[in-house]
């Protein structure tokens, strides 16, 4: 993972034209570190904090246009936080992190002003599209206007999760959707398997490496079928995308 946007990538940007702002609060360091690296990869800058004062403090210095916070923190909870965090910034979306799924507890989380939740464990493309939604609901951000990425004639809108080619829509599953976004976020860069599978399958990953080449080849079937072909293979250095000739 790189720790700003790739070069003529989508993202969401604030009025002013700034990177977004997010603070991840959570007292699980590698859960926040691996958090604040997803994010940053989106482009976004990042700050983080592992308990209640250290939030309350970072919020004030850093003033994030969303945050992520856990409900369960080693000195205040994250519905005294939030409420604290409310009367210097009542309008910042908050995205709840929480272990508990009873119906209770995710009530009490949005009726003490939380806009949204998700349940541990979850994915980081979960997390990533809950805080989009977010961010553009309360008007802390909108889509640059070339928010689709295109390369020769595919085009994948990160939003929808729709593609086409040739004015063709191709149907992607989560995963194939995922691997392309990053091959099409790094057009002519030869990607090595380490890499693709760091970024795409993250720490729920645990198998061989020939996952890759298994979707590769699916997304091969979809994309260059027929048509010249788009996704190459670089014998001992990995797979890279470019326009067809």
């Amino acid at each position: 993972m790189t720790a700003t946007a790739p070069t003529g990538r989508s993202e969401l940007l604030r009025p002013d034209g700034g990177p977004v702002r997010v603070l991840v609060v959570d007292d699980e360091n590698a859960l926040a570190d691996l958090l604040s690296m997803a994010l940053r990869y989106e482009g976004w800058e990042v700050r983080s904090a592992g308990d209640g004062a250290g939030a309350l403090r970072t919020a004030r210095e850093f003033c994030p246009d969303a945050v992520v916070l856990d409900i369960m923190l080693p000195d205040l909870d994250g519905l005294t936080v939030l409420a604290r965090l409310r009367r210097d910034r009542p309008e910042v979306p908050v995205l709840f992190l929480t272990a508990k799924d009873a119906v209770e507890d995710r009530i009490a989380g949005l009726t003490a002003g939380g806009d949204d939740y998700v349940t541990k464990p979850f994915s980081l493309e979960e997390v990533v599209a809950r805080l989009r939604g977010l961010l553009r609901r309360s008007g802390a951000a909108a889509r640059t206007p070339d928010a689709l990425l295109v390369v020769g004639d595919l085009v994948l809108d990160e939003d929808s999760h729709e593609a086409q080619r040739a004015g063709q829509p191709i149907h992607l599953t989560a995963t194939e959707f995922e691997l392309l976004r990053y091959l099409m976020r790094n057009p002519r860069r030869v990607l090595s398997k380490a890499q693709i599978l760091d970024r795409v399958w993250s720490y729920d990953f645990g198998g061989q490496a020939n996952v890759v080449e298994l979707y590769i080849s699916y997304l091969r079937r979809k994309i260059d079928a027929g048509r010249s072909p788009m996704i190459h293979t670089r014998r001992g250095a990995g797979y890279l995308i470019k326009p067809g000739e």
